[in-house]
């Protein structure tokens, strides 16, 4: 694979941070479950950039996790494993090998689903289950999704969205009953059926979920903030206030965005 002056030089970068002689002693001490979390939030902070429209953090965002990739990569070829090259060669190939319409000029109508070709690539892998590829160690919420779609693609699903509200009247009726006999396990379950019923009204509805909470998280705390700078002009604190008072200042928070 031919590399760029650029991506050469975050390798370089990379390998020197990683030299048992010469570099960074916090680096040497990192190894691939260590450096995971690192990615999940390079991730996320990805999703935010995006969600914000923000086009120079979406830049800096796109290079943090390219940076875990080569770090991750560089951890493998260590352990020599595989390496950067082998990782961008595989992704190559897969994709060209669930497009043929594109690469192959085959009959766009005739091509196998996306879903299809990931189905037999982990069936070649060992994976026979129709739910087993999907990873357990991804977001809970993201895990859902996943399962759920897997699910609906082999007729696994509710016929019409008034089936999947009825379903979720129906967890969330469970949920309330075990609340009022103070079974905290049966609680906690119950509580899950309720996110997952929710999770699959959002995919019936064409809802991305962790975009709609993202959304609800930002205008919580817009709306809080508000409530904050509004008692720090009256010299009042959240203490000194009852909770009839801080809910006014809740709902003029919500006409304040209109």
């Amino acid at each position: 694979m031919r590399r760029n002056k650029q991506l050469q030089g975050l390798l370089d970068i990379v390998a020197e941070l990683r030299d048992n002689e010469t570099g960074c002693e916090w680096h040497l001490a990192q190894d691939f479950n260590s450096i995971m979390p690192y990615t999940i939030e390079e991730a996320y902070e990805v999703a935010e950039a995006i969600e914000q429209r923000d086009m120079p953090a979406l830049r800096d965002e796109l290079g943090d996790l390219l940076f875990q990739v080569v770090y991750h990569s560089r951890l493998a070829e260590e352990q020599q494993a595989f390496n950067f090259t082998d990782v961008v060669e595989a992704a190559c190939e897969k994709m060209v090998r669930r497009h043929p319409h594109v690469f192959e000029s085959a009959v766009a109508a005739k091509t196998p689903t996306w879903e299809q070709f990931k189905r037999v690539e982990k069936k070649s892998a060992g994976q026979q289950g129709v739910l087993s590829g999907v990873g357990s160690k991804q977001p809970a919420m993201r895990q859902a999704e996943k399962l759920q779609k897997q699910a609906s693609a082999v007729g696994f699903d509710w016929d019409n969205l008034q089936d999947v509200v009825d379903k979720l009247d129906e967890e969330i009726a469970e949920l309330k009953d075990e609340i009022q006999q103070l079974n905290q396990p049966r609680i906690e379950e119950e509580f899950g059926d309720v996110l997952f019923s929710c999770i699959n009204l959002a995919r019936h509805l064409k809802v991305n979920p962790e975009h709609s909470l993202r959304q609800t998280n930002r205008r919580f705390s817009a709306r809080f903030e508000y409530i904050e700078r509004a008692l720090k002009d009256s010299a009042l604190s959240f203490e000194e206030c009852s909770l009839a008072e801080l809910d006014h200042l809740w709902e003029q928070a919500k006409k304040a965005e209109s």
